[in-house]
Formats: structure tokens, sequence, C-alpha cells
């Protein structure tokens, strides 16, 4: 990144005192997230300011924001992660962490619980009952009913 790229990215952040953030002040997307041209694209602003301060992120990994500021592109605030781990960290994860039972009312735990290879976690009775379902859907397609 040019010199002049740098400093049209630095002046669009405000240091803060509090917990040591670079708040963005410019241009946000609907989520929150800062958004920062360079040529004729946009990009994150928090992703900008890793590559720029800490170096490349790795395809396929993403940048948490450990202050889970979203505005913030303090590189000391950023983290390269996981989508998972991204998720775990974050609200969507504490609310799913927090779940004990399945929709239906099964306890998650025990013999009743199948851990997925993206971390996530599954209901066995749920997942026996869609089978025996879709084995009896296709059943009667067979005989044509």
């Amino acid at each position: 990144m040019d010199a002049k790229t740098r400093a049209r990215f630095i002046v669009k952040t405000l240091p803060t005192g509090v917990g040591g953030c670079w708040l963005w002040t410019a241009c946000k997307n609907q989520k929150g997230y800062g958004r920062f041209g360079i040529g004729n694209k946009t990009y994150l602003a928090h992703r900008v300011s890793y590559e720029m301060h800490v170096g490349p992120i790795p395809a396929g990994l993403q940048i948490d924001h450990l202050c889970r500021n979203r505005m913030c592109v303090n590189p000391d605030h950023l983290e390269v992660v996981t989508t998972q781990e991204n998720t775990r960290r974050g609200n969507a994860g504490k609310h799913h962490a927090h779940k004990t039972h399945c929709p239906q009312g099964h306890e998650y735990a025990g013999d009743n619980l199948y851990i997925k290879p993206n971390g996530g976690r599954d209901c066995k009775t749920c997942n026996r009952e869609r089978k025996r379902e879709r084995r009896q859907r296709q059943k009667e397609a067979q005989r044509g009913i």
C-alpha cells in the first residue's frame, strides 16, 4: 500500500482513550463495519488496517474484533480466526452455546448429542426421526402412492 493511501486511511480513524479503540469515522456498511476504497474496490476497514499494520490475512480466515467494537480498526484489537471461532466468540455463538435443548425439546446431552465437524451441535433423536420420515417417503414413492 502506498504512502498516500496509508495517509488517507489514518485520517479516517479516531484513537480513543476508552479501551484503546481506533474508531473508523468514515463510511460504514449496514452492519456497522467501516468501508475503505482503494482504487475501484471497497474493502472492510478493519481488514485493511490488519493488513497494513500486521500482514496478509490467510485465505478463508476472518478478522475478529477482540474489543467487540465493529468500528474499531486498532490492529492490537484484531485477530485472525476461523469462521467457526469468530461465530463462537460473537453474540450468535454465545446464544447457541446457552441452548440446552433442540427446538423439539430434546436435551443436547449424552447419547442424544452429536457434535458436527464445524463445532455445531445436533439432536440425534431428531436426526433419527428425519431419516425415518425420509425412508417412509421413499417407500411410498416406490409404491406409487
